[in-house]
């Protein structure tokens, strides 16, 4: 029963005007929700829109599908089957009960992981790890890769496959790797800590073969990615099958498609190698033959000079500037052949090894200062962050609810969980609760008075 609030006089509704009410009531006050459970008593009439129960140990909801939202789903929903939905609850008034009218349908485990995907995402976007400005660019050439993965898996041995046959003078350093599992995210982070602490590797390979979810999921943990962000070594993430995006792939200063794509970016083709030769060989041919056939018009007008030159004084100088014009000739064509001969060597000896230990010293010093500073840095931000947490508990205790109870105070509300702040809200009979500092007080109305 109702009373209106103008006078006492009691409002009678039908059943329909309740339910009505009631289904507006919900839809209103609780909208749209994530729910989880299990599937029960599942059926799909020839509508084609899906009918079920979803409940857990303790409680149980009917609910619907319609045909325009399963569509979507990707999934055969089966009794027994534990599910994440998105719904809104609702009444159906012919019976009057009280349901869920289900929008999306996804298998809890997998709704509950790309949740959290999308929360580290979005948290760590906002910090700025994934920004361009952050991202190292790779060495044009690589002498030493370091390759985070699985001693086992298939990725290492594409990536070892694909090295040894593009560039065998390339060394490779394995550091075996948990690739799935509790313990791989922070065995991930524990070897990329090694290989930066060592500086024994120009560029990182970190990642594994395809799989589910589940599966890649190490390479989501907030742990793996704040290291790959803190990395002073270039890293590739090289995770899965092309379709497949972790949050590494987005900290990473490079991803690649695939472990092998991984491996043919950081390693240069043998084939374009030897054609590079075969073209620098083949101008030093034609540069040889173009000098000789100069050489050779020159010296075919010196000769006719002479001929045209009578007196015997003119012709022995003649003969003379022709001789050592022949001796600068010969001496100029060996010096230019040695000079060829000599690029030619230090070309293929650059393609063979190219030395880079002086500098790859001074970019370790470098590296170490930045490394120290880094450390610094992030040592008096640690400190500053657990000082405003400090301040921050001690605001937020001061106003805890708790605190206000333990002074005396006490916080009654309805059975429908509505805060009672005036006799208006309540009647004789109705059901309280009443929460104090210790615990719950259950108690009915006898009597209500006004203040006078």
């Amino acid at each position: 029963m109702l009373l209106n609030q103008a006078s006492t006089t009691p409002q009678i509704l039908s059943v329909s005007q309740l339910n009505h009410c009631a289904k507006t009531l919900l839809e209103q006050e609780l909208g749209s929700l994530w729910l989880t459970g299990e599937i029960s008593n599942f059926s799909q009439p020839v509508s084609g829109h899906w009918y079920f129960t979803l409940k857990d140990n303790n409680a149980q909801v009917r609910a619907a599908m319609f045909k325009m939202r399963n569509l979507r789903v990707t999934f055969k929903p089966q009794n027994g089957m534990q599910v994440l939905v998105k719904a809104s609850v609702s009444l159906y008034e012919p019976r009057g009960d009280y349901q869920l009218i289900v929008d999306t349908m996804q298998p809890a485990g997998e709704g509950l992981l790309q949740q959290e995907f999308e929360r580290l995402k979005l948290k760590l976007a906002a910090e700025g790890l994934f920004a361009q400005q952050w991202k190292q660019p790779l060495p044009q050439h690589c002498q030493r890769i370091g390759v985070i993965t699985s001693s086992s898996g298939a990725a290492l041995h594409d990536i070892l496959q694909i090295l040894r046959r593009r560039n065998p003078s390339l060394e490779v350093v394995i550091y075996p790797t948990l690739v799935q599992g509790k313990e791989a995210a922070q065995d991930i982070v524990r070897n990329i800590e090694i290989a930066n602490l060592r500086q024994e590797c120009d560029v990182l390979i970190v990642g594994r073969g395809g799989g589910s979810l589940e599966d890649l999921w190490c390479f989501n943990e907030e742990i793996v990615a704040r290291a790959i962000f803190a990395s002073t070594i270039p890293i590739i993430s090289a995770v899965g099958h092309e379709t497949d995006v972790t949050i590494a792939d987005f900290v990473a200063d490079l991803r690649a498609s695939t472990p092998s794509a991984a491996a043919e970016l950081l390693s240069r083709d043998q084939k374009e190698l030897w054609q590079k030769i075969d073209y620098l060989q083949q101008r030093l041919e034609k540069a040889f033959a173009l000098f000789l056939n100069t050489a050779q018009q020159q010296l075919e007008r010196l000769q006719l000079r002479l001929k045209n030159q009578h007196p015997k004084a003119q012709l022995a100088l003649q003969k003379q500037q022709y001789q050592h014009l022949h001796q600068r000739l010969q001496k100029s064509i060996l010096l230019y052949l040695q000079h060829q001969q000599q690029r030619q060597q230090h070309l293929a000896q650059r393609l063979s090894q190219i030395p880079l230990a002086h500098k790859v010293e001074v970019q370790q010093k470098a590296l170490q200062q930045w490394q120290f500073r880094l450390h610094n840095a992030m040592q008096t931000l640690l400190r500053q962050q657990r000082y405003q947490f400090a301040q921050l508990s001690g605001c937020l205790e001061s106003v805890s609810p708790l605190k206000v109870l333990q002074r005396g105070y006490t916080v009654t509300t309805t059975e429908q969980q509505r805060l009672v702040t005036s006799i208006e809200q309540v009647e004789i009979g109705q059901l309280l609760t009443t929460q104090t500092t210790d615990g719950q007080i259950i108690s009915i109305i006898r009597q209500v008075t006004a203040k006078s």
